[in-house]
This record gives structure tokens, C-alpha cells and sequence, in this order.
């Protein structure tokens, strides 16, 4: 799945961010939006995009559990319940994980919970990797509009000079599954 082009972008997609710039990247079913979820500046740039309020939370994807570590207390959860988690991670399954008291609440919104995910898509898990850290992830749509599911229809929405890291999606027709992480709660179906 991964291409020259993609190889070539990463770098100029990863100094985006590090300029606190919102991107597009391809994930499992459909398109992303993400920035740097220690910048409340690109953070704020990402819901005022999407017409989304703060206080509704917002989902990190990773390339691997450490990389959630700085976000979510996982030492709340026993021994099952994280065997649970890791039995679907890496995939396209969102857990919410209580939230470490010092994660920011352009985060968390009006919870105490952080939903989370470790990607099984390569060109995110590299993408994490070059980034060092998970990055925020929503949809990209407008609102209002259907998700993009091409980097063509993500310029088309937001304009051709948006950041795109160009790819395939995972093929999946739905978004993630979220489930609760402690209670293994079902909140979404994918």
C-alpha cells in the first residue's frame, strides 16, 4: 500500500503538523483530518474546520499503544480489560480510556475520557512514527458533507492546498467501532 509519493510527502506532511497545521490522510474506512494533539492552536484550527464544539471530545490514532501513554491512565483498566483492548489493536476499533488528569481539555471536551485507537493502516502507523506521537483524527467533511474517501475529494471540500498525505483507505465501509475500555460498552458500531 505504501508509494513512492507517499514517502516522498511524509516529510513535507509531518513539517505541517509541527507548524500546527491541520492535514488529510487516508485511514481505515474513510479520510482523516488530524493535527497535533498537544497544540491547542491546531486543535482549535481542526474544530473550527469541521464546525465541531469543543465539548464533544475528540479520538487520538496511533501507531502503537505507547505512543497513548502521555493521554490515557491505563493503569485503570485489570488485567482483562486490557487484555480486551490489545485483542483488538492494532485495527479499526476506538476504546475510551479514562483520561490522565494533565490531558488537555481541548481533548477530552466535557469528559474524563479520551477514545483512542492503534491503527492497523500503514500509511498512519508511518505517519505516527515520523510524527513521534498520535495525532487527532475525525472525519474529512465538511459539514454537512459525506466523509471523503479520496485524497481528490478531500482538495475538492477543502481546497487544493490543503495538506494531503495521499493513499488508499483500508476499504472498510464504516468508521471505527468505539467501545468503552473498562466496561467493553459498545457506543458505536463500525
Amino acid at each position: 500500500m505504501k508509494t513512492n509519493l507517499q514517502s516522498e510527502q511524509l516529510p513535507e506532511i509531518v513539517a505541517a503538523l509541527k507548524q500546527q497545521q491541520v492535514i488529510a490522510y487516508p485511514t481505515e474506512a474513510v479520510f482523516g483530518v488530524g493535527c497535533d494533539p498537544d497544540s491547542e492552536l491546531a486543535v482549535a484550527r481542526l474544530l473550527e474546520l469541521k464546525h465541531r464544539p469543543v465539548d464533544k471530545g475528540l479520538i487520538l490514532i496511533a501507531a502503537n499503544f505507547e505512543q497513548l501513554i502521555p493521554y490515557i491512565d491505563s493503569g485503570a483498566l485489570s488485567p482483562i480489560q486490557q487484555a480486551a483492548v490489545f485483542s483488538r489493536w492494532p485495527g479499526p476499533v476506538t476504546f475510551v480510556f479514562p483520561a490522565l488528569p494533565s490531558t488537555p481539555r481541548w481533548l477530552t471536551g466535557r469528559f474524563d475520557s479520551l477514545a483512542v485507537r492503534v491503527t492497523d493502516h500503514p500509511v498512519v502507523r508511518d505517519l505516527c512514527l515520523a510524527f513521534g506521537k498520535p495525532l487527532v483524527s475525525t472525519s474529512a467533511n465538511l459539514s454537512g458533507l459525506p466523509p471523503c474517501r479520496t485524497a481528490d475529494e478531500v482538495l475538492a471540500q477543502f481546497g487544493h492546498r490543503f495538506p494531503v498525505l495521499r493513499g488508499d483507505t483500508g476499504g472498510r465501509q464504516n468508521p471505527s467501532e468505539i467501545r468503552d475500555a473498562l466496561s467493553g460498552e459498545l457506543f458505536r458500531q463500525g
